[in-house]
Protein backbone atom coordinates (compact mmCIF):
# COMPACT_ATOMS: atom_id res chain seq x y z
CA UNK A 1 0.00 0.00 0.00
CA UNK A 2 1.38 3.40 -0.93
CA UNK A 3 1.85 6.16 1.58
CA UNK A 4 -0.80 8.90 1.53
CA UNK A 5 -0.01 12.32 0.11
CA UNK A 6 -0.57 13.78 3.58
CA UNK A 7 2.06 11.54 5.17
CA UNK A 8 4.46 12.36 2.34
CA UNK A 9 3.73 16.07 2.91
CA UNK A 10 4.40 15.74 6.62
CA UNK A 11 7.78 14.10 5.88
CA UNK A 12 8.72 16.47 3.04
CA UNK A 13 11.69 18.65 3.88
CA UNK A 14 12.19 20.41 0.56
CA UNK A 15 9.92 22.93 -1.09
CA UNK A 16 10.29 21.04 -4.37
CA UNK A 17 8.84 17.87 -2.87
CA UNK A 18 6.02 19.84 -1.24
CA UNK A 19 5.24 21.49 -4.58
CA UNK A 20 5.10 18.12 -6.37
CA UNK A 21 2.72 16.79 -3.71
CA UNK A 22 0.54 19.90 -3.98
CA UNK A 23 0.49 19.48 -7.78
CA UNK A 24 -0.72 15.90 -7.22
CA UNK A 25 -3.53 17.18 -4.96
CA UNK A 26 -4.46 19.91 -7.43
CA UNK A 27 -4.62 17.44 -10.32
CA UNK A 28 -6.82 15.15 -8.20
CA UNK A 29 -9.28 17.98 -7.52
CA UNK A 30 -11.95 17.83 -4.86
CA UNK A 31 -11.51 14.18 -3.87
CA UNK A 32 -7.72 14.44 -3.51
CA UNK A 33 -7.99 17.60 -1.41
CA UNK A 34 -10.77 16.03 0.70
CA UNK A 35 -8.58 13.00 1.43
CA UNK A 36 -5.63 15.27 2.31
CA UNK A 37 -7.77 17.41 4.64
CA UNK A 38 -9.24 14.34 6.38
CA UNK A 39 -5.76 12.89 6.85
CA UNK A 40 -4.65 16.26 8.24
CA UNK A 41 -7.60 16.17 10.65
CA UNK A 42 -6.63 12.66 11.73
CA UNK A 43 -3.08 13.88 12.33
CA UNK A 44 -4.39 16.67 14.54
CA UNK A 45 -6.22 14.05 16.60
CA UNK A 46 -3.15 11.96 17.37
CA UNK A 47 -0.12 14.24 17.65
CA UNK A 48 1.43 14.90 21.07
CA UNK A 49 3.90 17.43 22.50
CA UNK A 50 6.92 16.17 20.63
CA UNK A 51 5.17 16.94 17.32
CA UNK A 52 3.87 20.45 18.12
CA UNK A 53 6.63 22.37 16.27
CA UNK A 54 6.33 20.07 13.26
CA UNK A 55 2.54 20.41 13.05
CA UNK A 56 2.80 24.17 13.55
CA UNK A 57 5.21 24.43 10.61
CA UNK A 58 3.18 22.14 8.36
CA UNK A 59 -0.11 23.83 9.20
CA UNK A 60 1.36 27.23 8.30
CA UNK A 61 2.81 25.74 5.13
CA UNK A 62 -0.53 24.17 4.15
CA UNK A 63 -2.20 27.59 4.45
CA UNK A 64 0.49 29.08 2.20
CA UNK A 65 0.16 26.32 -0.38
CA UNK A 66 -3.67 26.36 -0.41
CA UNK A 67 -4.61 29.95 0.50
CA UNK A 68 -8.12 29.59 -0.97
CA UNK A 69 -9.38 26.06 -0.34
CA UNK A 70 -12.93 27.29 -0.92
CA UNK A 71 -12.15 27.21 -4.66
CA UNK A 72 -12.47 23.42 -4.41
CA UNK A 73 -15.48 23.55 -2.09
CA UNK A 74 -17.20 26.44 -0.25
CA UNK A 75 -17.31 24.25 2.85
CA UNK A 76 -13.52 24.63 3.20
CA UNK A 77 -13.51 28.43 3.39
CA UNK A 78 -12.53 28.36 7.06
CA UNK A 79 -10.60 25.09 7.22
CA UNK A 80 -7.23 26.63 8.13
CA UNK A 81 -8.80 28.80 10.86
CA UNK A 82 -10.57 25.70 12.20
CA UNK A 83 -7.39 23.64 12.20
CA UNK A 84 -5.37 26.44 13.82
CA UNK A 85 -7.97 26.82 16.59
CA UNK A 86 -8.00 23.07 17.22
CA UNK A 87 -4.20 23.08 17.24
CA UNK A 88 -3.99 26.00 19.71
CA UNK A 89 -6.66 24.60 22.06
CA UNK A 90 -5.22 21.10 22.01
CA UNK A 91 -1.80 22.53 22.83
CA UNK A 92 -3.32 24.32 25.84
CA UNK A 93 -4.65 20.97 27.06
CA UNK A 94 -1.31 19.25 26.45
CA UNK A 95 0.41 21.97 28.48
CA UNK A 96 -2.15 21.85 31.30
CA UNK A 97 -2.34 18.11 31.93
CA UNK A 98 0.91 16.28 32.73
CA UNK A 99 1.71 13.11 30.81
CA UNK A 100 1.50 10.95 33.92
CA UNK A 101 -2.17 12.00 34.40
CA UNK A 102 -3.37 11.15 30.87
CA UNK A 103 -4.00 7.42 31.04
CA UNK A 104 -7.56 6.16 31.24
CA UNK A 105 -10.90 7.20 29.83
CA UNK A 106 -11.78 10.82 29.05
CA UNK A 107 -14.95 12.54 27.97
CA UNK A 108 -16.15 15.81 26.52
CA UNK A 109 -19.34 17.47 27.80
CA UNK A 110 -21.23 20.31 26.16
CA UNK A 111 -23.86 22.03 28.26
CA UNK A 112 -25.87 25.24 28.27
CA UNK A 113 -27.22 25.71 31.80
CA UNK A 114 -29.64 28.39 30.56
CA UNK A 115 -31.25 26.14 27.97
CA UNK A 116 -33.57 23.16 28.08
CA UNK A 117 -31.35 21.27 25.64
CA UNK A 118 -29.81 18.06 26.81
CA UNK A 119 -26.20 17.80 27.82
CA UNK A 120 -24.11 16.34 25.00
CA UNK A 121 -21.48 13.84 26.09
CA UNK A 122 -18.69 12.13 24.14
CA UNK A 123 -17.46 9.35 26.47
CA UNK A 124 -14.87 6.63 26.07
CA UNK A 125 -12.13 8.81 24.58
CA UNK A 126 -8.39 8.59 24.83
CA UNK A 127 -6.68 11.70 26.16
CA UNK A 128 -5.48 12.81 22.71
CA UNK A 129 -8.94 12.31 21.17
CA UNK A 130 -10.53 14.32 23.98
CA UNK A 131 -7.94 17.09 23.62
CA UNK A 132 -8.71 17.25 19.88
CA UNK A 133 -12.48 17.48 20.49
CA UNK A 134 -11.89 20.14 23.14
CA UNK A 135 -10.40 22.29 20.39
CA UNK A 136 -12.89 21.20 17.73
CA UNK A 137 -15.96 22.25 19.72
CA UNK A 138 -14.60 25.64 20.74
CA UNK A 139 -15.10 27.07 17.26
CA UNK A 140 -18.89 27.15 17.51
CA UNK A 141 -19.25 27.41 21.28
CA UNK A 142 -22.10 29.79 22.15
CA UNK A 143 -21.68 32.42 24.92
CA UNK A 144 -23.69 30.48 27.54
CA UNK A 145 -22.39 27.05 26.63
CA UNK A 146 -19.88 25.22 28.77
CA UNK A 147 -17.32 22.83 27.33
CA UNK A 148 -15.69 20.34 29.68
CA UNK A 149 -12.86 17.92 29.19
CA UNK A 150 -12.99 15.41 32.03
CA UNK A 151 -11.12 12.30 33.06
CA UNK A 152 -13.27 9.46 34.29
CA UNK A 153 -12.05 8.47 37.74
CA UNK A 154 -14.52 5.67 38.50
CA UNK A 155 -16.79 3.96 36.04
CA UNK A 156 -19.50 1.35 36.17
CA UNK A 157 -20.98 0.45 32.83
CA UNK A 158 -23.66 -1.95 31.72
CA UNK A 159 -25.30 -2.79 28.43
CA UNK A 160 -29.05 -3.20 28.18
CA UNK A 161 -30.34 -6.61 29.17
CA UNK A 162 -32.87 -8.51 27.15
CA UNK A 163 -33.40 -11.28 29.66
CA UNK A 164 -34.88 -9.73 32.79
CA UNK A 165 -34.81 -13.10 34.54
CA UNK A 166 -31.05 -12.54 35.06
CA UNK A 167 -31.72 -9.61 37.39
CA UNK A 168 -31.45 -10.31 41.12
CA UNK A 169 -34.75 -10.62 42.99
CA UNK A 170 -35.77 -7.56 44.97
Amino acid sequence: MSESVFHQFMRAESEELEQSLIAKINSGGYSAFYEWIEDFRDGLKIYSEDRIPHYQRKLARARELFPEPQRLSPSWSGIWDEFELIFACKNEVLAAIPEDKREGEWQILLDNPYSHQQVVCYPGLSFLEAAYLYGYFQRELKPNEVLRLQKIAELISVNGRKDLSLLPEA
